[in-house]
């Protein structure tokens, strides 16, 4: 079976909101485990006074202080994770809302497209015996061809640049001279600590070093700028092909049918700037709410400091062990406990922290791809993917980390075909990125 364009898009958007979903609950746990560690020292120091602590003046009313300071911040910090929590559920909405949209203008486009497809059948016979058609055909192949080949030689001259530079990158000697420009007109130095770099660079071998490590970041970098150039000619010939397509398709009565289609797409593009505007506000709100969720507000994170601070004075720790035992034996058990507890919170709130910055990531590598595939037109009807688990077994190895997004990509890119030829269809074409190249985003 096989996968056509839109339902590959509905696979990566069904996995951002399960991404999302899981993101949201792994924030909502950590605010909770920052809080209730709080609240358990808080808890702590009222235990303390009630061990004798507050007969002594200075000690108690640094407990009773800090105590007071950590009620106080665990008002603000529930109330400020409420209102952040709740603008990052509008700002689904209207994600999800603006997405709907975009599914109605693409049923629409497919509707165009069908019609259009019908007047590029009647039109082709006619086109594909013309010999202009033909050399534009034979010149937009040719050249794409060629800046493919381009591009890949130079990702993987890029690849092995990054493999030979290592030793040079590790070298500290290397790299101070490196970037101070030295042997370059751009190194101007006072005469002391040229005299001194001039004798490390003779230590270390500068000279013939940096020829070879300049040599190696220069010729990766020409290659990319021949590949761009390549990849210019190749979209100029492309476009000449096409332009002659639309001549033939709007000459058997297609300019109605194409001039809505290319409306319909347009409204589509505009929809996906709204989205992409919208999950950069998303980025903002969860950014201050994960910042919040772990305790990094400064009122709160001042009140932890200072509970911390007073909790640790060796005062409390000879006033535990000559509880132990007696009277107030309850108590000193009360204490252990509620820093067991303490312990253990602080322990799942590092876990949250860690399973969000995955989450995070794998969520924004599934914005890229999902930018990448609208931008390509692989959403198009006549896109077609030949592994349909794109969007299950594939995907989730892909976010359990078993595959990079690097290799993801590769499968998108190799298992994707045309399910006709493409004749003025807007949105038709190809890539030869090796990943989904990352979407624009706010500083």
């Amino acid at each position: 079976m096989s996968l056509n364009g839109p339902d590959a898009l509905r696979s990566i958007e069904e996995a951002l909101r399960d991404v999302r979903r899981e993101e949201d609950d792994a924030t909502r746990r950590l605010a909770r485990s920052t809080e209730l560690v709080a609240k358990l020292r808080a808890q702590e120091t009222s235990l303390f006074r009630h061990l004798g602590a507050g007969d002594m003046p200075e000690l108690g009313a640094a407990l009773a202080a800090a105590g007071k300071q950590a009620e106080r911040a665990l008002i603000q910090h529930d109330s400020g994770f409420t209102v952040l929590d709740a603008n990052v559920s509008v700002l689904d909405t209207d994600i999800a809302d603006v997405a709907t949209q975009r599914a109605a203008r693409q049923l629409e486009a497919e509707k165009h497209d069908s019609a259009l497809r019908r007047f590029a059948d009647a039109a082709r016979p006619d086109l594909i015996i013309r010999p202009d058609y033909r050399d534009a055909v034979e010149r937009a192949s040719s050249t794409a061809a060629a800046a493919a080949a381009s591009l890949d030689r130079t990702e993987r001259a890029e690849h092995d640049r990054s493999l030979k530079a290592r030793p040079y990158r590790d070298d500290a000697l290397f790299m101070y001279l490196w970037e101070k420009g030295y042997g370059t007109p751009a190194y101007r130095p006072n005469v002391l600590v040229g005299w001194l770099d001039s004798r490390i660079a003779e230590l270390i071998g500068y000279d013939a070093a940096r020829v070879i490590f300049a040599t190696m970041n220069d010729i990766p970098l020409r290659r990319r700028e021949h590949a761009g150039r390549l990849g210019e000619t190749a979209a100029i010939a492309v476009r000449q092909m096409r332009t002659l397509e639309a001549q033939a398709v709007d000459a058997a009565g297609g300019t109605s049918a194409r001039a809505s289609l290319e409306a319909a797409r347009k409204l589509m593009g505009e929809l996906d700037s709204q989205i992409v505007a919208l999950q950069d506000q998303r980025d903002e709100a969860i950014r201050a709410r994960r910042q919040l969720a772990q305790g990094g507000e400064p009122n709160f994170a001042a009140a932890t400091a200072a509970l911390v601070d007073v909790l640790s004075r060796p005062e409390l720790e000879r006033l535990l062990a000559e509880a132990r035992g007696g009277e107030d034996d309850t108590l000193v058990q009360q204490v252990v406990d509620v820093r067991q507890r303490a312990a253990e919170n602080t322990l799942e709130a590092g876990e949250e922290k860690t399973r969000l910055k995955l989450l995070a990531l794998r969520r924004r590598e599934l914005e890229d791809i999902q930018y990448e595939v609208k931008a390509l037109g692989f959403d198009s009807p006549r896109s077609r993917f030949s592994r349909d688990e794109l969007g299950g077994e594939v995907l989730n190895d892909f976010l359990r980390g078993e595959i990079s997004v690097a290799q993801y990509w590769q499968i998108w890119r190799q298992s994707q075909s045309w399910d006709s030829p493409e004749m003025a269809i807007p949105g038709s074409g190809g890539t030869t990125f090796s990943r989904p190249r990352r979407r624009p985003r706010v500083a």
